[in-house]
C-alpha cells in the first residue's frame, strides 16, 4: 500500500470514531448499485451524467413500456383490450428492434477499426 492510500484509510477510520458517518442521507438503507460492464469503459462517467439527469436513452423507455404492457396484458380480461395491447407490443417491440439493430450496427463501424487494430497488434 502506498502512503496515499494509509492515509485516506486513517482519515476515514478517525470519521467513522468521531461520528461523522451517522447523519448520511441512505444510512441502513440497501445500495441500488448499478452494472456498468456493458457500456465501454470511456462512455461510463457520460452515461451516469445523462442518467442522473433524467434522460434514458430510447431503448430503455421502450423496455420498461413493453414490460408494463406486457404486465398490463397478464392481467386483462376484456378481448379487445387484449388485441389492442397485444398491437401496442407488437409495435414497441418493432421499434426497439430496430434502434437496437441501429446501435449494433454503430457500435460495430466504431470499434470494428480499434479491433482490427489489436488483432494485428498481437
Amino acid at each position: 500500500m502506498d502512503f496515499a492510500w494509509l492515509v485516506a484509510e486513517d482519515k476515514i477510520k478517525t470519521a467513522l470514531k468521531n461520528g461523522d458517518f451517522d447523519d448520511l442521507p441512505g444510512i441502513g438503507k440497501r445500495q441500488n448499485l448499478e452494472d456498468l460492464s456493458m457500456i465501454p469503459e470511456d462512455l461510463r462517467i457520460a452515461y451516469k451524467v445523462l442518467k442522473n439527469s433524467g434522460y434514458l436513452p430510447e431503448e430503455v423507455d421502450l423496455k420498461n413500456e413493453l414490460l408494463s404492457l406486457e404486465k398490463l396484458l397478464e392481467y386483462c380480461e376484456d378481448d379487445r383490450e387484449k388485441e389492442r395491447l397485444k398491437q401496442r407490443i407488437s409495435e414497441k417491440q418493432l421499434r426497439y428492434n430496430k434502434l437496437y439493430q441501429e446501435r449494433r450496427f454503430r457500435l460495430t463501424k466504431e470499434y470494428q477499426p480499434k479491433v482490427q487494430k489489436k488483432l494485428t497488434e498481437w
